[in-house]
């Protein structure tokens, strides 16, 4: 049987929750994140145990008449809890709704939360506008604690938090609520080692849907194969209906990001891995973008109207899916299950090194100096690239000419002193911005530790700390896996 461990992280979203609730003022708060993130399991958590009794309605894609009666009756058990709910009672409009909804702001705190709400938008494109009159009205002046939320995060940002939309500078909290980060995985998966727990993190991210589905009493290879191999499974349809909700055509947009799965980067090979011709193509890219699970990415010392643009999938699920699943899904037809787990294993190490694994050393840089662990203060942190170089972590600080460089190693042996001293002595002439003096540390990250050459190689230059034209040494850190998965585990519980 499949376990479902309890509730774990969101102790900054829970405190914002309790925050707005005990407030003086109406609050009226803005929840949004990709399908599947948790805002309804959030909610219902901080609901549950602060034993607030809301009212709390979950919309669906259906009719503007429907999603109104069927708001209407939880409106009305509400308001007269004493009294059965007529089948088929509604309200006559929204206005009506909003008015009985302030009357019961009159009194004790009242907690609205409308989970969803692009669909309510998308079955009454005037709903927004009406429910900004209402709070202009009569709810902002109430005791209310209102907060909506929604998965489709183009609607969200264009119909509530864009300068334009009827609801813009209503909203007195907006939350993101993002996946959860690497370090609560030691928490919640504590059958797993860490290195499976990177490897799990690769594929399923920081969802804790997916999450919930695993069983900890198989191994990691199991679970991926009864979850996106296996007839039936789990998750084998998920990326369709994540796509559902923005693309009506799919097809086009699934040769795209098998492109950018496959590291297909820029616009020129995109168009030569799909055939589709550059003057649609950046319009399908765009209309990824909306989605929030593609972005273009710049190399970080680069400025904005640089043109070494690479295109990436930001989720895990997806980049995985479609790097290694959505080309395989004939021969899964066919019931070559063990035949496509085992192409997938052989490709693991090197899929989890280049993006798994970097994007977690990354997450350690910004937080280790968020705390004052590193004697360097990056204001933003990601890769950077050139022709002929690239490094894995990047930190840099404009303002202050501070920069973090660092190269992630996950291959099964220790580090070598030749990976840090072309890092040190190679790419940093490459990497260092040209203009002002520039103090440089240097971090390795590598999942089996360091062998003794790299030590060694690291307490020479520490004695003698080189130096360029125009910047400075400030200091070297090596670190391993256990190392950085024992720091974001404390980071990400405290």
């Amino acid at each position: 049987m499949i376990e479902s461990p309890s509730f774990v992280g969101r102790t900054a979203e829970l405190n914002l929750l309790d925050e707005l609730y005990a407030s003086s003022k109406s609050e009226f708060m803005v929840l949004y994140g990709r399908r599947r993130v948790g805002k309804t399991r959030l909610l219902t958590e901080w609901l549950t145990t602060r034993k607030i009794k809301p009212i709390f309605f979950v919309s669906e894609q259906d009719s503007r008449e429907s999603l109104l009666r069927q708001f209407s009756q939880i409106v009305y058990k509400k308001a007269f809890p004493a009294l059965p709910v007529p089948e088929s009672f509604s309200f006559a409009n929204w206005d009506q709704v909003w008015n009985q909804i302030g009357e019961l702001a009159k009194g004790e705190r009242l907690v609205v939360f409308i989970d969803e709400f692009t669909y309510m938008m998308a079955a009454d494109p005037t709903l927004a506008s009406n429910l900004q009159r209402a709070w202009d009205a009569a709810l902002e002046n109430a005791n209310i604690f209102l907060c909506i939320s929604g998965s489709h995060l183009g609607m969200m940002v264009r119909g509530i938090l864009s300068g334009t939309a009827p609801l813009y500078g209503r909203t007195t909290a907006k939350m993101e609520l993002k996946p959860l980060p690497f370090g609560i995985t030691k928490s919640y998966f504590k059958r797993y080692s860490a290195p499976e727990r990177v490897m799990l993190y690769s594929v399923f991210g920081g969802i804790p849907h997916y999450w919930r589905l695993i069983d900890q009493n198989r191994s990691v290879s199991d679970n991926i194969k009864r979850l996106l191999l296996s007839p039936g499974g789990n998750l084998k349809d998920e990326p369709r209906i994540l796509l559902n909700d923005y693309i009506s055509d799919p097809n086009n947009y699934v040769a795209i990001l098998r492109a950018i799965a496959n590291g297909y980067a820029t616009p020129k090979e995109i168009e030569n891995f799909t055939g589709i011709p550059n003057l649609h193509l950046s319009q399908y890219i765009s209309n990824l973008a909306s989605t929030g699970y593609v972005v273009k990415k710049l190399p970080v010392t680069a400025g904005p109207s640089s043109r070494a643009g690479r295109h990436v999938i930001t989720d895990p699920f997806l980049r995985f899916y479609y790097r290694f699943i959505q080309s395989r899904l004939t021969q899964l037809e066919m019931g070559e299950i063990d035949q496509t787990l085992e192409e997938l294993q052989k490709h693991m190490v090197d899929y989890i090194g280049t993006y798994t694994w970097e994007e977690i050393c990354r997450e350690w840089t910004i937080r280790a100096s968020n705390r004052g662990i590193l004697p360097l203060y990056p204001d933003h942190v990601e890769s950077d690239w050139g022709k002929d170089y690239q490094v894995d972590v990047v930190g840099i600080n404009t303002m202050k000419k501070h920069l973090i460089l660092g190269e992630c190693k996950w291959i099964k042996e220790r580090g070598k002193a030749a990976i840090l001293q072309e890092l040190i002595e190679k790419k940093t002439p490459k990497a260092v911005p040209t203009s002002g003096n520039w103090q440089v540390y240097f971090l390795g990250f590598s999942r089996e530790g360091w062998n003794e050459n790299a030590v060694e190689y690291v307490r020479n230059i520490s004695q003698a700390p080189p130096s360029g034209t125009n910047w400075q040494m400030q200091g070297v850190r090596l670190l391993t896996l256990d190392d950085v998965d024992a720091d974001l585990h404390e980071w990400a519980n405290s």
